[in-house]
């Protein structure tokens, strides 16, 4: 399944986001809409945030954004490269 990066401007922060209610809400609101939140990274002020996710389309983060009331400012369908891919066996 593809890979999106979602960023997100949070005008509030993220304290609203990190009740458990919006957190579960969120969960099964993805699980509708075919979307699997990896992790997220939030920036050290909580007004940016940075979501990893798998999905179908774009249109499928979209439509579960929308139904928790989340912010996305850009989807970037992203490929995975991770650095022991390039280390040499000996």
């Amino acid at each position: 399944m593809p890979r999106y990066l979602v960023e997100r401007h949070l005008p509030a922060g993220l304290d609203p986001f990190l009740d458990d209610q919006p957190v579960a809400e969120m969960v099964t609101n993805n699980t509708e809409a075919d979307v699997v939140w990896l992790h997220s990274y939030v920036t050290d002020t909580a007004r940016r945030m940075f979501c990893l996710y798998e999905a179908p389309s774009p249109e499928a983060i979209r439509k579960a954004a929308h139904r928790t009331g989340l912010p996305i400012e850009v989807i970037h369908q992203v490929t995975v490269l991770e650095p022991h891919a390039f280390v040499r066996r000996r």
